[in-house]
């Protein structure tokens, strides 16, 4: 196994979805890696955590990146973070990213949670994705 693929994985999901004009336009740059301190928008996307397993095999060292990203909102109602999360997950599923290590051979969407967060005012949505990487 490696998990030298890792931030190389991370980088290019985060600017992926930088680059994306209809996560853009429902969230502008808010697409966070870290939360940054201080006041935040009403509605902001953020990188979670990650599991990873080993999927070598005979021709290489390969894993499977199982990793969150979460939809924030304190908009009233779950129907703007929805559509958030929903052009996240488009952006997402299938996305051609090119890796500074390693390939990516799939990324696909495996499920959604969406909930009240805090005290009842945050909605919040957390999309887990699977990436399936060669490390070459």
């Amino acid at each position: 196994m490696s998990y030298g693929v890792s931030a190389a994985l991370q980088a290019a999901v985060y600017q992926h979805l930088l680059a994306d004009t209809a996560l853009g336009a429902l969230v502008g740059g808010a697409i966070y890696d870290a939360v940054p301190p201080g006041a935040l928008p009403v509605t902001y996307v953020s990188l979670g955590q990650e599991d990873v397993r080993d999927r070598s095999d005979k021709t290489g060292k390969g894993a499977l990146h199982i990793f969150t990203i979460s939809v924030v909102s304190s908009v009233a109602g779950f129907a703007g973070a929805k559509a958030v999360a929903a052009a996240l997950s488009d952006a997402l599923i299938d996305a051609p990213l090119t890796l500074s290590r390693g390939v990516l051979v799939s990324l696909t969407f495996d499920r959604a949670r969406a909930r009240r967060a805090g005290d009842g005012d945050m909605r919040r949505i957390d999309l887990t994705f699977r990436a399936r990487v060669d490390d070459q």
